[in-house]
């Protein structure tokens, strides 16, 4: 006991003293309800109230890089700054994001069901902010903020992967997005789609070891492409559970044609 209480105090006299789960969430769950009210039972009708909800949210972040002001490049309060002054572009992304999910899927009646209920944009939701974030130079908070994301959806967005306009997400579950990915305009994926490196080797941390995916592209249930260099050309279609690691040129469909028996039981 004396050996875990010595080791347990070397852990606790570190300075740095993440922010837990609970208040990262209190910080995503007040923006949501800012951004979207659907996602509150509050509805901010007045300037005023819209002003001091936002208020509140800036200081709830504000508290949380307290955590990681050692990190930082910038102070606590220009860092505030940059994100909020950014809000009007993610906002923005994030209507586009919601209107190609409503255009893509047949079953989606409005923006509105779209944004309560349909996991896959809940996920992108929470990717564009800690994707901000992380832009600024934020550690640790964009990671936690992806976490919550991937336990209630599935969905595994890492906040350093750059992901363009009217991004839908179909489904969702098993879908994982490394890092250094690079996602262009208009792109669809399935669930259990896998975009990530070839090789896990820790000398890699600092190149680009995901793939890079053009614009309107689909790529469906349960196709894994893997490599830096591999490329998906636009416009292109990648079918179910292919295995893909070199780059396939645009206007291309790559798939798998297994042979499929049938016989009667007798």
């Amino acid at each position: 006991m004396k050996d875990l209480i010595g080791l347990l105090l070397e852990k606790h006299s570190v300075k740095t003293v993440l922010p837990s789960e609970s208040k990262v969430n209190l910080f995503l769950d007040g923006l949501l309800a800012i951004l979207f009210p659907s996602y509150s039972n509050k509805a901010f009708v007045t300037e005023e109230k819209l002003k001091e909800a936002i208020a509140s949210n800036r200081n709830q972040l504000n508290l949380l890089l307290l955590h990681v002001e050692c990190f930082l490049e910038k102070d606590v309060d220009k860092v505030c700054d940059s994100f909020y002054n950014n809000l009007h572009d993610i906002y923005r992304l994030l209507l586009e994001d919601a209107k190609a999910i409503e255009n893509g899927d047949p079953a989606a009646k409005s923006e509105e069901e779209v944004m309560r209920t349909y996991p896959g944009f809940f996920a992108i939701c929470i990717y564009r902010i800690a994707h901000s974030l992380c832009s600024l130079g934020v550690p640790f908070i964009p990671r936690i903020l992806t976490e919550i994301g991937h336990s209630k959806t599935g969905i595994d967005i890492h906040p350093g992967a750059k992901i363009g306009s009217s991004f839908f997400i179909d489904h969702g579950t098993g879908v994982v997005i490394g890092e250094t990915t690079v996602i262009g305009n208009n792109v669809k994926l399935y669930q259990g789609v896998t975009l990530g490196a070839l090789s896990v080797s820790k000398d890699l941390a600092k190149t680009k070891r995901h793939p890079t995916i053009e614009n309107d592209v689909v790529i469906y249930a349960g196709a894994t492409i893997l490599g830096g260099n591999t490329v998906i050309g636009r416009n292109s279609i990648i079918g179910g559970n292919v295995w893909i690691t070199k780059s396939v040129r645009e206007n291309s469909m790559a798939y798998h044609n297994p042979q499929l028996k049938i016989r009667e039981k007798r």
